[in-house]
């Protein structure tokens, strides 16, 4: 296992993270994504913590707060030094029937990130994410609220999550201007399914030099090699649960190319998905969620597939976006100027 910087922190996090989006289920959406209870979540951890990961996402709204209580306990359970561990929550959805126990506004961010401490027993968050973006609060009350949790200790570090590039850039403004706690990393999806997120955001976190999380990986477990275009395992989590939304035809003619990759190196599919973004400069950190130990073991695996130049551009053929306006227009006009950095007047 691997460590990284995150962002410009000094804080160095391991290259998978352990999700927790499959602890406390019972019924509804949390039941289909995951039902984990104390023991088995105990032994997921204990499996994570053994393999080097120290880096554990979780969230406030995830099983209504049950995933941060057993998270918490499981720590607790294996005796798990407290400086041992990195822990990144999140803040935004609801948490009760009110208006305002929802949002990013200061009121919500105050009285969800006390709970959040509460359920997770704990004194500190290390990240204290953004769990999406709240077009009712004023990005400044946002930011300045966490500014405070960050200046009384509650909180480490402050993240953004499912954030537009624009959204980012002006909040990194705001924090610079005003002198507030600045913002170190984006969670996002980014998938080989999905490659979306080069086209604005990757530029600007590499600009930034802000970390990437990268959630859903498998694209909800679309690119764990289950599935195929005759339908192979349509019983699957996406018989009920059809989320990140893709395009099914493109990411088939993808995982045909890892399927011959995945033999060359006796890897399996998922190591391969998992590993490309392990190989893209910009992530920092990948989350990997199981409802096996088996699962989390193969995840885990994907940290030893090392793939060729010639595997990386078979990969990027295959699933390399559309080129769109504006980003073929500044390709070809900064084409000469990019040469003379590298070449030389």
């Amino acid at each position: 296992m691997r460590y990284r910087r995150l962002g410009h922190s000094g804080l160095f996090v391991s290259e998978l993270c352990l999700g927790t989006m499959t602890f406390g289920g019972s019924e509804g959406m949390w039941g289909q994504i995951g039902q984990l209870q104390q023991d088995e979540a105990d032994q997921l951890l204990r499996t994570a913590l053994d393999a080097g990961i120290n880096f554990i996402d979780t969230a406030n709204i995830y099983a209504d707060g049950k995933s941060e209580q057993i998270l918490g306990q499981s720590l607790k359970n294996l005796g798990i030094a407290r400086e041992d561990v990195v822990i990144a929550t999140k803040v935004l959805g609801p948490m009760g029937k009110g208006p305002n126990a929802r949002g990013a506004s200061r009121g919500h961010i105050m009285d969800q990130v006390k709970a959040s401490l509460s359920r997770l027993g704990t004194d500190h968050i290390d990240l204290y994410q953004i769990h999406g973006f709240d077009p009712a609060t004023p990005m400044v009350e946002t930011l300045e609220a966490l500014d405070t949790l960050v200046r009384h200790g509650h909180v480490r570090y402050i993240g953004l999550s499912n954030w537009a590039a624009w959204q980012i850039m002006k909040a990194i403004g705001i924090a610079e201007a005003r002198r507030l706690a600045p913002i170190v990393s984006l969670q996002a999806y980014y998938t080989l399914a999905g490659r979306d997120l080069e086209r604005e955001v990757v530029p600007m976190l590499q600009s930034e030099n802000v970390g990437l999380m990268v959630w859903s990986p498998l694209a909800g477990g679309f690119l764990s090699g289950k599935y195929d275009r005759d339908g192979k395992a349509a019983d699957g989590r996406r018989a009920n649960f059809d989320f990140p939304p893709l395009d099914k035809g493109r990411a088939y003619e993808a995982i045909e190319v890892m399927r011959g990759i995945a033999e060359r190196h006796a890897a399996t599919v998922a190591q391969v998905a998992l590993a490309w973004l392990l190989h893209q400069p910009v992530v920092t950190s990948v989350i990997v969620g199981a409802k096996r130990i088996g699962q989390l073991t193969d995840n885990i695996g994907a940290t030893d597939v090392l793939l060729s130049e010639d595997d990386l551009t078979a990969l990027d053929l295959v699933s390399r976006l559309p080129a769109e306006y504006p980003g073929w227009m500044l390709e070809r006009q900064g084409e000469y100027r990019a040469h003379m950095m590298t070449e030389g007047a």
